[in-house]
């Protein structure tokens, strides 16, 4: 399985691609922000985006979700709203439905989307093996665990079909598992 992202190593990749461009810092914390595969960001289209959500297919079996882009006032570079607003600003128009357009215009290919992320990886000097897009679902998996979110919301939010796919995220030793044992059966009697 592929390494999570801590926190600061997330934030340094997004502010490498922020310093990059306004569409690359987007597009990274679209995929973050949903756990998205690159192949599902690089399908995005405008229309998929709208009234404060973002409509999602997933591929590989998992289910398609729409959910709400999130502002984060207390951190700007996780505040999605704020960077897709600034993304649409700039986007070119090319005549095609590409949320995330290429160079050329139109759809950027997965290929372009893991080129991106490796870019922006190496520049904030992320290790190699972290320097792979799908480290970004990891990392939110891994985030949301760490955050004592519950699986059934984390399954949610990683559009997975089946909670054995969300447990492949979950890391726990018999000490953890012990004192949050010791801690539940403490507040219920």
């Amino acid at each position: 399985m592929r390494e999570a992202l801590t926190t600061q190593e997330l934030l340094m990749v997004l502010q490498a691609a922020k310093d990059h461009s306004v569409r690359d810092h987007a597009l990274l914390l679209t995929i973050y922000r949903h756990g998205l595969r690159a192949s599902e960001a690089a399908a995005l289209k405008m229309g998929d985006f709208k009234d404060g959500q973002l409509s999602i297919v997933r591929a590989k079996g998992s289910k398609s979700t729409t959910q709400p882009v999130c502002k984060h006032p207390g951190q700007p570079l996780l505040d999605e709203a704020k960077a897709l607003r600034a993304w649409l600003k700039e986007r070119p128009v090319d005549g095609s439905d590409a949320l995330f357009v290429s160079g050329k215009g139109g759809h950027l290919t997965r290929e372009r989307v893991y080129w991106i992320f490796r870019q922006h990886a190496e520049a904030a000097g992320l290790p190699e093996s972290k320097r792979f897009v799908h480290a970004l679902k990891h990392s939110l998996a891994s985030h949301l665990i760490a955050g004592n979110t519950n699986l059934a919301m984390v399954q949610t939010a990683l559009g997975h079909a089946s909670i054995t796919s969300t447990m492949a995220y979950v890391h726990v030793s018999d000490g953890q598992a012990a004192v949050a044992a010791q801690r539940a059966l403490m507040s219920l009697f």
